[in-house]
């Protein structure tokens, strides 16, 4: 008999049967998504986890002491903030009272040029129009510095600006008003630098 009319046999028919019945098998059950697998792989991974009451009592313990380490970093920060205030605030006071110091000696030149320009003489002479343009150009000066004079001439009297030498009884002026200035005086910023000296009505 040739290959070509050969029967297959029993065990050949079966072993036929069994794989096309495992083909439609693995083709009829659906295929695992990724998102299927990760869950499965939490959930074998996702245990209950139990404490002893030693290890709860350690838990709250290390809960306290950060929430007290975390108080003392914030009062440290605050205290910290506060003394750069305060620092800052004394070095800009420090600078300040230099600043009066200096401007406070030089306050005699000024006092001199006022004396040279209102004296009596020919105010064409050069030697006079000379002072009177170093005397404006003073009081530039101590302008850019921020230095103003005490407004004193019949104004209030004022204690905290100015020095009372005289009294005079004058019925042209009211109560406590200054009559007559002797000798400027200048603040630098809220801060007097110098008194005015003054002659204040009764």
């Amino acid at each position: 008999m040739s290959e070509e009319t050969k029967q297959p046999t029993g065990e050949e028919v079966e072993e036929a049967q069994t794989v096309s019945e495992q083909e439609t098998a693995e083709a009829a059950a659906p295929e695992e998504t990724p998102e299927k697998t990760e869950k499965k792989a939490k959930k074998k991974k996702e245990k209950g986890y139990t404490f002893t009451r030693e290890q709860v009592e350690q838990m709250e313990l290390a809960a306290k002491q950060l929430e007290s380490v975390k108080d003392q970093f914030v009062r440290l920060t605050a205290e910290y903030e506060n003394y750069r205030k305060r620092t800052a605030k004394e070095k800009d006071s420090l600078y300040q009272d230099a600043r009066a110091d200096t401007i406070r000696e030089f306050l005699a030149v000024y006092d001199n040029l006022e004396r040279a320009c209102a004296a009596e003489g020919d105010d064409d002479s050069p030697h006079k129009k000379g002072l009177i343009m170093i005397f404006h150009q003073y009081q530039e000066i101590l302008k850019k510095l921020g230095v103003e004079e005490i407004q004193a001439q019949g104004q209030p009297f004022d204690p905290e600006a100015m020095n009372a030498v005289m009294h005079v009884d004058d019925e042209n002026l009211g109560e406590n008003v200054v009559a007559q200035v002797f000798q400027a005086g200048f603040r630098l910023g809220d801060k007097v630098v110098r008194h005015a000296i003054v002659q204040v009505a009764n």
